[in-house]
């Protein structure tokens, strides 16, 4: 669960279309989710895309837990052996970008299985975060700010209900590259991929939901 970070990075979503809604938000939903319902750690949540290295020592505390949060979800992913196992199943092409793809992939099956993890209506929950975000912007750094402002404006947190939306979300992401756009035809390999990315989402995210409340109750105790 990371953010692909490129020498552009920071480029808008003007070609964007209401029909996919995709500026590339990569699994913003679950960090959302994994943050809820302290809508601090959420505006955290995002911020945590952004905002790299040391934490400033002036930072708003809640940011700074969410920025936390974050890194420590991502981390947690990232060695997790159901992840590794997952990423030697891609195609030797699309392997280093195995982690980008999974990412899209699992808000894919966030939404599909929300009212497993969620005692909350989707719709209800993308609303309430939106409003957070809007209500806390004053502390986000600018990038952040204007992917919140673009999250709100093409409903991005609940594209991902529809499966064409996360190829068509990693294309976008490939435009990013400095060398040629990789990610233009993921379609056909994810496709073959889904039973195996649903599977592997089933088995770690409740492990991940599991890890990521152990980590606000401690963030929350050092606070």
């Amino acid at each position: 669960m990371r953010r692909l970070t490129t020498s552009a990075s920071n480029s808008t979503c003007a070609t964007s279309t209401p029909s996919t809604n995709s500026c590339s938000a990569l699994n913003h939903l679950a960090h959302f989710h994994l943050a809820w319902p302290d809508r601090a750690l959420v505006v955290g949540g995002l911020e945590g895309d952004y905002l790299k290295g040391p934490l400033p020592d002036d930072i708003d505390a809640g940011l700074r837990r969410g920025v936390r949060l974050h890194r420590l979800v991502d981390a947690y992913t990232d060695h997790h052996p159901t992840l590794a196992a997952l990423r030697a199943k891609f195609p030797p092409e699309l392997r280093r970008f195995a982690g980008i793809l999974t990412d899209l992939a699992f808000d894919h099956y966030l939404t599909r299985h929300w009212e497993t993890y969620s005692d909350l209506r989707l719709e209800d929950f993308t609303q309430m975060t939106y409003l957070s975000l809007q209500e806390h912007r004053s502390l986000l750094s600018p990038p952040a700010r204007r992917m919140a402002q673009r999250m709100q404006d093409y409903d991005i947190l609940s594209a991902y209900g529809d499966w064409h939306a996360v190829p068509a979300s990693a294309s976008r992401v490939g435009e990013r590259l400095r060398r040629g756009n990789p990610l233009t035809a993921t379609a056909p390999a994810l496709e073959k991929l889904r039973p195996e990315l649903e599977s592997a989402f089933l088995d770690f995210y409740p492990k991940l939901l599991a890890y990521a409340g152990q980590q606000r109750s401690d963030l929350a105790a050092d606070n």
